[in-house]
């Protein structure tokens, strides 16, 4: 795939940082939370490179999962899997609003989903060798953590802390978060 040269000269210039913390991760029962998606998403093109999608907030993992979820027709009603997973990455760009705007995302577009230009810009960072991506969650007030598991080198780590079964229809009910049926 071609990058666009001026989008990796931008994203090439800003700082990495290491990113060593607790992060959470909503996936249906059956799913390894440690298993990367090729199926696209906000940050990569379908059968673009292996992403890991985390949140670094709880509510941020469970409103992420309530959106997708209660997109589908009929809307699932089992219980999902709520993980806490210990991260470490080296590589990792991190991303505001600011930035966002600056890079060609529209404010008002970003709460939709696969967004071409987050995609390209998510392909672009995987590109520059990054492990990892902390940009603005678009369905809560925290960050997301958006890991890159190719590109990260033995120093880096990712393992399962903890995980909880969350009934997310009642979670994300009892923050109005479901479009009626």
């Amino acid at each position: 795939m071609l990058h666009d040269t001026d989008l990796l000269d931008r994203l090439a210039a800003l700082p990495k940082e290491t990113f060593d913390g607790t992060v959470f991760r909503g996936t249906r029962q059956s799913l390894d939370p440690l298993a990367s998606s090729y199926s696209g998403g906000r940050w990569m093109r379908r059968d673009g490179a292996a992403v890991l999608y985390t949140s670094l907030e709880r509510e941020g993992a469970l409103a992420e999962i309530s959106f997708h979820w209660s997109q589908l027709d009929p809307r699932p009603t089992r219980p999902v899997m709520m993980h806490t997973l210990r991260v470490v990455a080296h590589r990792t760009l991190k991303l505001v609003r600011a930035d966002l705007k600056a890079l060609g995302v529209p404010e008002a577009a970003y709460g939709g989903i696969n967004l071409p230009r987050t995609q390209e810009i998510g392909a672009a960072i995987e590109f520059l060798g990054c492990d990892g991506l902390i940009a603005p969650c678009a369905r809560w007030p925290c960050d997301n953590l958006i890991l890159f598991p190719d590109r990260m080198g033995g120093d880096a780590s990712l393992e399962i802390v903890t995980s909880e079964v969350v009934d997310w229809v009642a979670w994300a009910t009892d923050h109005d978060l479901l479009k009626s049926p």
